[in-house]
């Protein structure tokens, strides 16, 4: 059975991410106690149920703690996966006061003891940091409900099974990743934004791409990135990860960082060697996918 645990912080979209999986066919089951995590597994193994995705969150207060070894005894006869919704504070404590919810940890059993909402988050995060730090993470802050969803479904077309590698551009003007585990800074590259021609169109477009490729620093960071993952992904492989997330940033994220996670992608989709090694791989493009597509 495929498992879907889908966790993280609260007001980062994890109403969203679950009616994703809804529309994708999955048995949802939203907060769900932490005890009965197993019990539910066993039912839905006797109803013939094949995807399931469940979620869990801070709620369930201090017994989230046992959730790590219940999921490792799951992962003895199942496929288990660990979405993480995060999002940094400031965008949290907007979500809050425009929803004007109270944060599901911000009162405690005694009123004495109720807590300020930044308290509430940052007591939230530590309940829950040893999932996060297996999971596969999504940093929504900058992140619309639209494009939630479109990662959401990407995600599913990719087994759960071996090293999932998150090529994801990104614009610093706007922050880097909090999911990123590897960062590229190139904004030192020539800038096709200063080109009137080029400045509305992407990484994606083939003048933008024309423009790029006949730079020699462009095809040189190109090349040392993909040789800096090649001599580090062993590494990663043998430490047991299921999820690396490398980024790559421009000012925009709409030129330069685009261009390059494209390339470095097909470079390593086109490794024949690396399909032994279960690898899979994933392309992000944070600010083009926050803008909605307008469909005629």
């Amino acid at each position: 059975m495929q498992i879907n645990l889908i966790t993280g912080i609260s007001g980062s979209g994890k109403s969203v991410a679950l009616r994703a999986f809804e529309d994708a066919g999955y048995d949802c089951v939203d907060n769900l106690p932490v005890t009965l995590l197993e019990n539910l597994i066993v039912t839905l193994e006797k109803e013939k149920s094949e995807r399931v995705a469940v979620a869990i969150d801070a709620r369930r207060g201090e017994s989230i703690a046992e959730l790590p070894s219940i999921l490792e005894n799951l992962r003895r006869n199942h496929q288990v996966r660990i979405v993480f919704l995060n999002a940094n504070t400031n965008t949290l404590v907007q979500r809050f006061s425009e929803t004007r919810r109270r944060h599901p940890l911000s009162t405690n059993a005694q009123p004495s003891q109720s807590a300020t909402l930044i308290e509430a988050i940052d007591r939230e995060r530590n309940l829950l940091e040893p999932l996060r730090t297996q999971a596969h993470s999504i940093d929504t802050s900058n992140l619309p409900a639209h494009a939630l969803r479109s990662w959401i479904s990407d995600l599913l077309k990719d087994k759960p099974l071996g090293l999932s590698v998150i090529f994801e551009s990104f614009g610093f003007k706007k922050g880097v990743p909090s999911e990123s585990d590897i960062v590229f800074d190139v904004r030192c590259l020539p800038n096709p934004y200063y080109d009137k021609d080029l400045r509305p169109l992407t990484g994606k477009d083939k003048p933008v791409k024309e423009f790029l490729e006949k730079i020699p620093e462009v095809v040189s960071m190109e090349g040392d990135i993909i040789q800096f993952i090649d001599k580090w992904l062993p590494h990663y492989i043998a430490d047991g990860r299921s999820y690396l997330t490398v980024s790559i940033g421009c000012t925009g994220g709409q030129h330069r960082s685009v261009y390059l996670v494209n390339r470095i992608s097909e470079h390593f989709r086109a490794q024949k060697d690396l399909a032994a090694l279960q690898l899979s791989f994933l392309d992000r493009h944070r600010e083009l996918d926050s803008i909605p597509t307008v469909k005629l």
